[in-house]
Order: structure tokens, then sequence, then C-alpha cells
């Protein structure tokens, strides 16, 4: 399913966005006072695990969509991390809108190819070899864990169909989204345009997959399939979704490259930062004991916090999920 190469017309991607407005209510009460990147995989965050990937992919420029707890985000990474410079975007309809609008909001600020990645996401630096293409999306065969779009592939391996879910006839391999995509720049200006479309007609809640469904079905958007396959990924959803990352994932190679390839040289991520956000942690992340008895066990730092504190019950009242 892999491609090794990049046309040369086309090049290699070196700028990314990174979509990190939402509240991320279903991880709550993790995400109450912190935005979901910096939610704790054992002892390196979710972001900065994709700082350093993209860092060792040589990513030259990151653009951030910041709303929920944007203040924590552009203390963490200041300007400059590693060999990237970092941009942000605000949006401040953040709490009523979903995904497609921060993409929409990029539209100005990125007129080159990119990638476009989540902010919920842990994976294998490795996975993102074939994404420097431009006009690609990561993919995974479907497991009974997952939900969410999935798609069906034509001969050559391009993205046939979008699909909401699993359900519907299955006569046809489905394959699980992972929300990485790739794109050209002719391929982005098609998608503004459509972008401009719905966000006029006010359908700001929306997922961006309902854009990217309508181009492949008329054929003014092709993109090719990279496996995801055969190494760890994972979207972190919900505190069962971070217990399960926890399984694949350690800190272990993260926390010496972290500080020996990305804060001596960044202005933004110090050593000490890191210290004071997980010390923050400490006394942010609280759930009743009760909500969390089914729960796997996990030696994770920031679910031994949450069992180890207690909040009322009033206190939670999750809303519905945003992924902008």
């Amino acid at each position: 399913m892999n491609s090794n190469h990049c046309n040369r017309d086309n090049g290699v991607v070196t700028t990314a966005l990174l979509l990190a407005a939402g509240k991320g209510s279903r991880l709550y009460p993790l995400t109450r006072d912190t935005p979901k990147c910096l939610t704790m995989v054992h002892e390196a965050s979710i972001l900065e695990r994709l700082v350093i990937n993209l860092n060792e992919q040589g990513f030259k420029r990151l653009v951030v969509v910041v709303g929920h707890q944007e203040k924590c985000i552009r203390a963490f990474l200041g300007t400059r991390a590693g060999s990237m410079t970092i941009e942000y975007i605000f949006s401040p309809l953040y709490e009523t809108t979903n995904n497609i609008y921060s993409l929409w909001m990029a539209r100005e600020i990125i007129d080159e190819p990119f990638l476009l990645v989540e902010s919920d996401l842990v994976f294998d630096v490795s996975l993102l070899d074939d994404m420097r293409c431009p006009d690609r999306i990561a993919v995974a065969r479907m497991q009974p864990w997952m939900n969410g779009s999935t798609v069906t592939a034509n001969q050559s391996q391009h993205v046939k169909k979008f699909q909401n879910g699993i359900t519907g006839t299955v006569d046809e391999i489905r394959y699980k989204t992972v929300n990485i995509y790739s794109f050209s720049l002719s391929s982005w200006h098609s998608i503004t345009k459509i972008l401009d479309q719905y966000i006029s007609a006010g359908r700001v809640n929306n997922y961006y997959e309902t854009v990217f469904a309508e181009m492949v079905a008329d054929g003014s958007l092709s993109l090719k399939m990279v496996s995801f396959d055969g190494k760890p990924w994972y979207e972190i959803d919900t505190v069962e979704d971070l217990a399960e990352a926890e399984k694949l994932f350690s800190a272990d190679k993260y926390e010496t490259k972290i500080h020996s390839n990305i804060t001596q040289h960044a202005s933004g991520i110090s050593k000490p930062f890191f210290q004071h956000t997980k010390s923050m942690g400490q006394k942010m992340v609280t759930r009743s004991l009760s909500r969390l008895r089914s729960l796997p066990q996990s030696n994770s730092l920031s679910l031994k916090r949450i069992r180890e504190a207690n909040i009322q019950e009033n206190e939670l009242s999750p809303k519905n999920k945003s992924r902008g």
C-alpha cells in the first residue's frame, strides 16, 4: 500500500498543521484545566511526542490551531522547537464548532503542501515516512475496537469512498482513517473552496471528512492510502484509550530525546517547564474513584493522579466531543 518515494514535481512536505483547539471533553477531567494535547502518556505528553516525531522527520514549520487553554500550548511550545518554527491560529469559536472550522481557519496562513494531524494521536515516528509525500491518507485495517470514519480503496490503493462508521454493507474491505493527511498545494486550494462554502452555509459543526468525502466522490480530490498497520499508533479520546495507549508506548526513548534534541535549541520548551507542567497536572487532574473502578490497571502517572483524587459528582459535566 505504501510508496517509498515522493513525486519529484511535488517534493517533500515540510509544513505540519496541528488541530488542537477542541476541549477534549471525553477525556475529562484530564482536560478540565489543560489542553488535550498535553495529556501525559507515561512521562511524555502527546504534544511532546508529536514535536519529537516532526523534528526527526525534518519538518521546518508547525502551525497550531488553538482554542481551549491556548495559553498553555503557547507557553509549552514557544515559537521554535528544534528545527521547526511554530506559529499559532486562535479559533475564537472553538467551543461551538468542530474540526472543519479549525481547518478552515488555516486557509490564509498556509499556502504550501502540508501534513494535517490531530492533537490526540500518538504513533511511531517511522509511520510518517510515506506521509511526507503530498496527497496521502493514513489508514489502518479495521479492528473491533475502532470506530469513526472509514474508507474503501480502488485497485491503485487510492481512496474510493468515505463512510461514517462501520454501519452498512461490508462487501468491501474497510480501513479506519487515522486522522493524518498530507495535501499538495493544488489539493489544498480545492479544499479551501469547499470549506468556504460549508462555513458560509453555517455548517461549522461538520467534520472535515465530510468535505473530503464529497471531493473524493466527485473526483476533485485523490488520496493515496498509507498503511499504519504493523507499528504502534493510538487515538486517545477517553481515559480508557489512554490506558490502552500506555500499553503500546513508553516514555523511555522520548525522555532523553526531548531534552537533548529539542530543549537545548527551543526558546519555548525547557526541562523546568516540563516538570512544572507535570506538577500542575497533579493538582488539575481529578475524578471520582467510583467512576474509575472498572478501568484497566496502568502505571501511568496521569491515571494514578486521577485515582488518588476526588471531585464532586456535580462537577462532572462533559460536553459532546469536539475534534477541533
